[in-house]
């Protein structure tokens, strides 16, 4: 069972700490009620001179809890004019609007809910005069509304004559953005559309993978073949292959081979005697320069210093 006075306590203990002396808690009514009052303003100041400056306009929102408050019963609200402002019909407008926010959070605590709703309908009309209640006034007022809805048409307008100018590319860059932020929901078609995908990628990395074990073993196979071969051919050369022991056991082969290359090194050797013979025969075998033996040089024309000689022998004995 919910403790429905426990709530209360605690959403007043949060009130007070939101609004500090802006918030009070009045005396029950006859029938045990307990009943807050909060004081809004459009601007917050701690001087009060300063508050009072600041805002032109000022509302007391009173609150009475039945006792099944907040969640099977709405709060009984009141407002009341503290500064610049009519009760009719900015009392009421106000009255309507608090008593829309506490129907929307139906259920939970809704007292700073309202309070906050409140207070942006007094920024926005925070301007002196909205207390004359003369003729005059109202019309200007109307006017000011009037003037005031039209701007914000004239807003709206532009906003979306902006979004109608926007270019595809922008187009598609905020839906991605949206898709991103929103997600894509999960249902049957999306899902069969990402399981055939998904399926079609397995099978192509499948038989990818399967093309690539073919050719890894065709390659195993040829080198095995190769390896093969290649250790048949040794065994075929090992085995072909004369052994020492076999090579002097067969002693008729081996003399023979002994004398064939005896009679052919005798040869060889008588070759090349006979060759050196008829070289000094025919004097092929010298270089000789013919210009050492020119008939046409005269000796006598030739130089020889006897003098000289004999001063470089004596230089030498000097020495």
């Amino acid at each position: 069972m919910t403790d429905h006075a426990e709530e209360q306590e605690m959403e007043a203990e949060a009130l007070e700490a939101i609004f500090d002396t802006h918030f009070a808690v009045q005396s029950p009514t006859a029938e045990g009620r307990p009943q807050w009052t909060v004081d809004i303003y459009p601007e917050t100041a701690s001087d009060p001179d300063e508050l009072q400056e600041l805002n032109h306009v000022a509302i007391q929102l009173h609150i009475t809890l039945p006792e099944t408050y907040p969640d099977e019963a709405l709060p009984i609200l009141q407002v009341n004019i503290l500064k610049g402002l009519a009760p009719d019909p900015h009392g009421d407008d106000l009255l309507v609007a608090a008593q829309e926010e506490a129907a929307a959070n139906e259920g939970l605590p809704c007292i700073y809910a309202i309070a906050e709703r409140l207070r942006e309908w007094l920024a926005e009309n925070n301007r002196p005069g909205l207390d004359d209640i003369s003729m005059h006034a109202q019309m200007m007022r109307k006017q000011r509304e009037q003037e005031l809805q039209q701007k914000k048409a004239e807003q709206e307008f532009e906003a979306q004559t902006a979004a109608e100018e926007m270019t595809a590319a922008e187009m598609e860059e905020i839906a991605v953005r949206k898709r991103r932020a929103e997600g894509t929901p999960c249902n049957t078609e999306n899902f069969e559309a990402w399981k055939m995908k998904f399926e079609a990628e397995m099978k192509e990395v499948e038989a990818q993978k399967a093309a690539e074990e073919v050719a890894e073993g065709d390659s195993k196979k040829k080198n095995k073949d190769a390896a093969g071969a290649a250790a048949t051919a040794t065994a075929v050369a090992v085995a072909s292959r004369v052994t020492g022991f076999d090579f002097f056991s067969d002693k008729t082969t081996n003399l023979e081979a002994l004398e064939a290359a005896a009679e052919q090194a005798g040869q060889e050797e008588e070759e090349r005697q006979q060759a050196e013979e008829d070289g000094e025969e025919d004097g092929e075998g010298l270089d000789v320069d013919e210009d050492l033996f020119d008939d046409d040089v005269d000796l006598d024309d030739l130089d020889f210093d006897d003098d000289d000689d004999d001063e470089d022998d004596d230089d030498e004995l000097d020495i």
